[in-house]
């Protein structure tokens, strides 16, 4: 069974609190275009994100989270002079410090910097047809002309909110030579 594998940039989620430090009392999010998962969106608003050695702008994934989290590429990280580590989105303790810079605000983060690590999202039946359970972790061959690969150590996440898709960062991509329509299947061995 196949799936589209679609290929996450460098994105931050803010907490609310967050969202007013950096754009104002009652800033709001606003959507410039609905993503794959369902109910989520990316915004018109962008932060910089700060660290030792430079900085980069940054698009606002909505809607606020609990906690606020930045998910870069390894090239995004060694530009900026930080080291995150590679993380499942949400497992933030312990992880790399940033500064965040908004229009109204900044703020340090103590951790919440990370490198997402490749995941696919299912729901209970997609993941029934897949062969596959939460938390699984899988390789997946990519079809790609020219550059096609397997990744390993994928891991699965479950939910039925979910649309069933890879999502792979921007260094992935492009050792892939993922542009356009790309799509995987899970193999074994």
């Amino acid at each position: 069974m196949r799936f589209i594998i679609e290929t996450s940039a460098r994105h931050c989620h803010l907490s609310d609190k967050d969202l007013e430090t950096l754009f104002g009392k009652g800033a709001s999010l606003s959507v410039k275009k609905d993503l794959s998962q369902p109910g989520q969106f990316a915004t018109n608003e962008r932060v910089t994100l700060v660290g030792p050695k430079g900085e980069m702008k940054v698009t606002i994934l909505g809607p606020t989270r609990k906690e606020t989290q930045v998910e870069i590429s390894m090239t995004d990280a060694r530009s900026l002079g930080l080291t995150p580590p590679v993380r499942e989105s949400g497992d933030t303790a312990g992880s790399a410090s940033a500064k965040l810079i908004g229009p109204a605000g900044e703020l340090e983060l103590p951790q919440g910097v990370i490198i997402a690590k490749r995941h696919i999202h299912a729901t209970p039946e997609d993941a029934e047809k897949l062969g596959v359970k939460d938390k699984d972790v899988v390789s997946v061959k990519v079809h790609t002309a020219g550059r096609g690969l397997i990744f390993g150590e994928t891991i699965v996440r479950v939910n039925p909110t979910y649309a069933l898709a890879m999502h792979i960062d921007t260094d992935e991509s492009n050792a892939a030579g993922a542009s356009g329509m790309v799509y995987g299947e899970i193999v074994k061995g």
